[in-house]
């Protein structure tokens, strides 16, 4: 295991020395520019006497140019692209034919101190303002709309902005009656029979607090107030579970709805967009879902995937891409949380082996930015800054599981991810599924709806289930696994999970959980063993949603390594730890209550071989509990309802830790007293540990503290976020 770890450290940084680079010199081998033609030769200069000299104007031309250009030889190749937007109408497809040869590389970049910018928006022209009356336009509206005829269907606007807002009713609170997943009951007034009914969507919270669901309408029957759906949600439509008083569900894309200035609605049968424009900028409609694909050859059923290599992408912009919607045969990870090999980001790797996206920029889409699909190793996806997407930020998705283990070994290393998840509101920043060893470090992830990292696979029942629903079980490679019964154990399908061996480490997060409850900053449940999240900052998730936890680890997920992390301001939960699960040298300070404002929670044992040792949970403030426990008669109660076996500190080796609260001081001797009489924190102390000024944050360990002689090692805060580049 060291072995292999110190092997897997040395290629990652070996990585992110060669792809940390900025394109300074403004020598290539092909050119692109906005000014160029593809009937020219691709050089920089200026056309010659014959019109024959000069940059290429799309990147398709260069790539099939590279392609004959590089034959046969062992050398970089380089094309530099020119200041500019270039509009794409199809999606640009990278294969086999433009992998670096040999060890040499391919690399696609931005012209020094230029920005070339690929979007698929199309402009939409000829508005005018509406000045008659128009049927269900509110009076906030009126005056104010201008249409537009158009072909297309779209379901995401921009302007210089950004994303324009779809129109959206007020939000209501659903019943538990009359719904299911394909159909909901709405208040009196809500629905109506649209004569374009089918551009209608419901955006819903269906039960769970962690999910949110865009459902195409099918039909409207306005005697009963209900809205038939021509897709599922991922749960019944029935209100939140854990926020009964919360709205859950609204419709959207409707004329009754448009009353904000910049909210807009489509009507297909009509071949009309209505808009309120909030600028006089122009309208773009996106017209692909990814911009940039690398393909290699998929064997989706057989064993052998063959990927395109050593090609290289740095300081590009990408952006207007449509928003992704659930089709009826997509195959959803956990919770649905994304899809399993899905056309949702603007780049995609599927079947990429030494490839890069560096430096470049995503911001303003309707779904993600870069995904990394079922045949992914050793890419490196570093330097980047993503922003204002409607779905997820970076998604490492393997094979279901099965025996193939293909997606590994990748570097997620220096993003700035923030504001995604703007549509799909449980989009992660980064979300590891089926893929193992690799290192996901210094990122900042902030201002996101939901969690800033998950590491997923697949939860032990749904190897049990049927493979007709979408969740989980569509993806599960039945050929390769054994049936299994109810009465799977964990230790039956250990080896077909591949989130196993990841690094987590170095990574800034703050405000996470914005809008969605039950939920986190860190998240690890379905995953392998032996992955490690370490050394990372968490600070100020100060939402009011419930049950939240700033590190989680959830179901049965065990092997876990979480160490050295330092966790502030935030609500709830600051760890929450099952199992054999090894909590260790962590600071905890100043966890936000109500509703919970616990620092450390066990909720699954027993934890048996897991540790709790060299922590430091420290307060300020008047609310929280140190340590809570599952105790004997909460098993199966309606905080439990799953009947889980008591989780006790008794049963780990707990010890060396240090609880101080600096308003009540009984409030760490209590919980020491309880241990002690348990046989646990022997070692442990209640004593102040010495912070600089906790206050403002500065968790540094003055000289003389009871940690330092303790053991307990000072997280060097120089190391954790955003890096320069050099």
């Amino acid at each position: 295991m060291k072995k292999r770890l110190i092997i897997l450290m040395t290629l990652i940084f070996g990585c992110l020395i060669s792809t940390g680079q900025t394109i300074k010199s403004a020598k290539a081998d092909f050119y692109v520019s906005i000014k160029g033609s593809d009937k020219w030769t691709g050089t920089l200069s200026s056309p010659n006497a014959k019109g024959t000299d000069g940059p290429f104007a799309t990147l398709e031309k260069a790539r099939d140019a590279v392609r004959i250009y590089k034959k046969n030889k062992s050398k970089d190749v380089v094309v530099l692209i020119r200041d500019g937007v270039y509009k794409l109408n199809k999606t640009v497809v990278f294969g086999l034919e433009d992998s670096g040869e040999g060890k040499s590389t391919v690399t696609y970049a931005a012209y020094p101190n230029e920005k070339p910018i690929f979007s698929s928006g199309k402009a939409i022209t000829g508005w005018k303002k509406i000045t008659t009356d128009l049927p269900g336009l509110p009076k906030e509206a009126k005056g104010n709309v201008y249409v537009a005829d158009v072909a297309d269907k779209f379901l995401t606007l921009f302007d210089d902005e950004g994303m324009l807002p779809r129109a959206q009713s007020n939000g209501v609170i659903l019943k538990e009656e009359g719904n299911g997943k394909n159909r909901v009951v709405l208040p009196d007034g809500m629905l109506k029979n649209w004569s374009n009914v089918t551009d209608v969507e419901i955006k819903v919270r269906p039960h769970h607090a962690w999910i949110v669901n865009l459902l195409p309408v099918a039909s409207i029957d306005e005697k009963t107030n209900t809205a038939t759906t021509s897709i599922e949600a991922t749960y019944a439509m029935n209100r939140l579970h854990f926020l009964p008083e919360t709205e859950n569900c609204w419709v959207e894309n409707v004329l009754e709805a448009l009353d904000k200035k910049g909210e807009w609605v489509l009507n297909t049968k009509e071949g009309k967009v209505y808009l309120w424009p909030r600028n006089e900028s122009t309208v773009l409609a996106p017209t692909l879902f990814e911009l940039l694909r690398v393909e290699g050859k998929i064997d989706k059923e057989g064993a052998t995937d063959v990927p395109v290599r050593n090609l290289n992408f740095k300081g590009l912009t990408f952006k207007h891409g449509e928003r992704y919607t659930i089709k009826s045969d997509d195959a959803g990870l956990q919770h649905d949380w994304d899809m399993q090999d899905k056309d949702n980001a603007l780049v995609r790797f599927r079947g990429a082996e030494n490839c890069v996206i560096d430096q470049c920029h995503f911001l303003d889409s309707g779904s993600g930015a870069v995904r990394v699909d079922l045949y992914g190793m050793k890419n490196t996806i570093s330097n980047n800054h993503i922003e204002h997407l409607g779905g997820a930020g970076i998604v490492l998705c393997g094979y279901g599981p099965g025996t193939k283990d293909v997606n590994r070994n990748n570097t997620v290393y220096n993003n700035n991810i923030h504001n995604i998840g703007e549509i799909y509101w449980h989009s992660a920043g980064i979300l590891v599924w089926q893929s193992g060893e690799n290192q996901i470090a210094n990122n900042l992830i902030h201002h996101t709806d939901y969690t800033a990292i998950i590491l997923s696979g697949c939860m032990t029942d749904f190897f049990a289930k049927g493979p007709n629903g979408r969740e989980l079980t569509r993806t599960i490679r039945r050929d390769e696994v054994p049936t299994f019964t109810k009465d799977v154990e964990l230790a039956d399908v250990m080896p077909y999970l591949h989130t196993h061996d990841n690094i987590v480490e170095y990574n800034e997060m703050h405000h996470t959980m914005q809008r969605l409850g039950d939920g986190n900053s860190v998240y690890i449940r379905g995953a392998g063993r032996d992955n490690i999240i370490r050394r990372n900052y968490i600070h100020d998730m100060d939402s009011d949603m419930i049950m939240q936890a700033a590190i989680r680890t959830d179901g049965g997920q065990t092997g876990t390594l979480i160490a050295e992390n330092l966790i502030y301001n935030c609500t709830s939960q600051g760890i929450l730890t099952k199992l054999d699960n090894r909590v260790e040298n962590n600071i905890v300070a100043n966890i936000i209550a109500p509703p919970r404002g616990y620092y450390l929670s066990l909720r699954e044992g027993p934890l048996t071989g897991g540790t709790i040792k060299r922590n430091i949970l420290y307060s300020t403030i008047e609310v929280g509990n140190f340590m809570d426990e599952l105790p004997a008669g909460k098993e199966g109660s309606s905080e439990d309802r799953r009947g889980r076996v008591i989780a006790s500190a008794k049963d780990a080796d707990t010890d060396y830790n240090i609880y101080f609260s600096k308003v009540n001081p009984n409030m760490g001797k209590d919980l020491l007293e309880k241990n002690q009489k348990d046989g646990v924190d022997k070692n442990s102390r209640a004593v102040d540990p010495l912070f600089v000024d906790p206050e403002k944050g500065d968790f540094r360990l003055k000289p003389g503290s009871s940690a330092i002689e303790m053991g307990i090692v000072p997280l060097d805060l120089s190391k954790v976020g955003l890096r320069s580049i050099n």
